[in-house]
């Protein structure tokens, strides 16, 4: 559950830290104080897109950061895990925002991405926006819906991919059909090139070796002669080196019987004999080695003028060519299978049963989802004053299947314009769509495992005793899970475990936001306002602690 949160430079927020309670909290004030602001803050930090606009006039960045308690959460450790993230009993959601709108995101102190926090955050919370019920009217989110209460998301993606494979193989098998003669011009274009190739024989790192054979054998004159001179000059000449400085390291050994300084000198000139005796005797075998082979000469230079030829006739470099040829062979490969009808219709149909194994199972899924979340809508239906009304979940079939399945999901009530049901646009005002939504959202909220459940201002359009069952179910649903709504109704905010105002106010010329947690007395005032307007009496004030007193409170 969501711990605490802090903003920095936020909008219209300058500093604020929060701490989270559990049970069901209301956040209110006045209109235009910047209720929905702690809300938006939130959704950034669960890997929302962020824009400059976030970031407090005058200031070079915002930033919020919320901690949450994970510990009843494996599936965030496991998920941590698996991404190279700290993981432990608390997780931390760091974004930051600067004034040109980049953003950067970490997690528990590592960076991460927008994408990755948006993936943790669904473990975590669940924000029903002020605007949810208009979502209500797409056929997207409906069936969206259906499914992520019957736990039915990931067979829908799994549907989703084995459709999209079965679609991949009807176009690979078509394409194959249509464009035969093609392939076939494409396929003895590829078998002559790798045929030229091929008979040329040219190994992986056969150039760098003819490179180095001919550089020796072009120069293999010069070689011998240079040397046979430095073995001359080191060993074989009158004066060579070797026999000089035998004779300098020999005067020297006898007088340093009389001088012991000359003694580490005479060590030295030892040194350089043995190496100068080594190099000799390389040479002396270099030498031997090294012989005049115009034959083989010309017999490298011949290769290399073929594998040259080969390089310009097919536009490459020569250490390229074998590069080539294995990408004509995969190629190849590639057309030979395309052009294997056979194979093409067997994996179709593989692919066309494999989706509708999936489709039918996430078919019988919806059918019985569809019955229990019409009556469970149904039964919170009727608590908010919608006592006629009776919610219908349709699922109707689509030829051939689809993306999403074989059925559409459709949201119907009746008993509201008639007793036939009807699709949710065409039926319901937009009170009733309000409550509606609000039904719908407590039951999927229920069913759903995210500990931390957020409603904002999804009480508009609704009010009196309404309002009260509203705040009721909103405040057991907080026996179960962490709950934060953003109310105007007094009759909700008086349901709640804990309370905040939000107030602004102008400070040095500049508007500011902040949010204080209310006592008591201080929830008494707050929910006399909501009630009574500017002015507040001694009868609103009496009117609120009545409220406060009548709503049941955990033991």
């Amino acid at each position: 559950m969501l711990r605490h949160l802090t903003l920095r430079d936020f909008v219209i927020v300058d500093r604020l830290e929060l701490e989270f309670a559990a049970g069901f909290g209301a956040l209110t004030g006045e209109t235009g104080a910047g209720k929905s602001i702690l809300i938006d803050a939130l959704a950034l930090a669960l890997g929302d897109r962020a824009d400059a606009g976030v970031v407090r006039a005058g200031c070079d960045k915002a930033e919020i950061a919320a901690t949450f308690d994970v510990a009843a959460l494996p599936a965030v450790g496991d998920w941590l895990a698996a991404n190279d993230l700290d993981a432990g009993d608390e997780l931390l959601l760091r974004r930051v925002v600067d004034a040109g709108g980049r953003s950067r995101a970490y997690i528990n102190g590592s960076p991460a991405t927008a994408q990755q926090l948006r993936e943790v955050g669904e473990w975590l919370v669940d924000i029903h926006g002020q605007h949810a019920h208009q979502s209500l009217l797409r056929g997207d989110a409906q069936r969206q819906l259906l499914d992520a209460h019957a736990g039915l998301a990931g067979l829908a993606r799994d549907t989703g991919a084995a459709w999209r494979g079965w679609r991949d193989a009807e176009a690979a098998l078509r394409t194959a059909s249509e464009g035969a003669e093609s392939v076939l011009r494409e396929r003895e274009q590829l078998e002559w090139q790798i045929g030229e190739l091929e008979s040329l024989a040219f190994a992986d790192d056969e150039w760098a070796t003819l490179d180095v054979e001919h550089r020796r054998l072009s120069h293999a004159a010069g070689l011998i002669e240079g040397a046979q001179f430095a073995l001359g000059v080191l060993a074989e000449d009158e004066a060579a080196c070797e026999r000089q400085i035998d004779r300098v390291a020999t005067r020297l050994a006898g007088l340093a019987d009389y001088d012991p300084a000359l003694a580490e000198v005479a060590g030295l000139l030892d040194s350089v004999q043995a190496e100068l005796s080594e190099a000799v005797s390389s040479l002396r075998r270099y030498a031997d080695r090294v012989d005049l082979d115009p034959e083989r000469l010309a017999e490298v230079e011949r290769r290399m003028d073929a594998v040259m030829g080969a390089a310009r006739k097919f536009r490459v470099q020569p250490p390229e060519l074998p590069g080539l040829l294995a990408g004509w062979k995969r190629r190849l490969g590639e057309l030979e299978a395309s052009a294997d009808l056979a194979a093409l219709q067997s994996r179709v149909a593989a692919a066309q049963a494999a989706f509708a194994g999936l489709a039918g199972e996430l078919s019988r899924g919806r059918q019985a989802a569809a019955v229990e979340m019409g009556g469970r809508v149904s039964e919170i239906m009727r608590q908010l004053a919608l006592s006629s009304g009776r919610f219908e979940v349709a699922l109707l079939p689509v030829e051939g299947g689809a993306v999403y399945g074989l059925e559409q999901v459709e949201f119907r009530i009746g008993g509201l314009a008639g007793n036939e049901a009807k699709p949710l646009a065409k039926v319901a005002s937009g009170g009733e769509l309000s409550r509606i939504s609000l039904a719908i959202q407590v039951l999927t909220s229920r069913s759903a495992a995210v500990p931390t459940l957020i409603f904002d201002e999804v009480d508009v359009g609704i009010g009196g005793g309404v309002a009260e069952i509203v705040g009721r179910l909103l405040h057991e649903l907080g026996g179960e899970r962490q709950v934060l709504c953003v109310t105007h109704l007094p009759q909700v905010a008086a349901q709640a475990d804990w309370q905040w105002q939000v107030s602004k106010a102008t400070r040095d010329g500049v508007t500011l936001s902040a949010i204080a947690p209310l006592d008591a007395t201080g929830r008494i005032r707050e929910i006399a306002r909501m009630l009574g307007g500017v002015e507040i009496t001694d009868i609103t004030l009496q009117h609120a602690a009545e409220l406060l007193r009548s709503t049941p409170r955990p033991a």
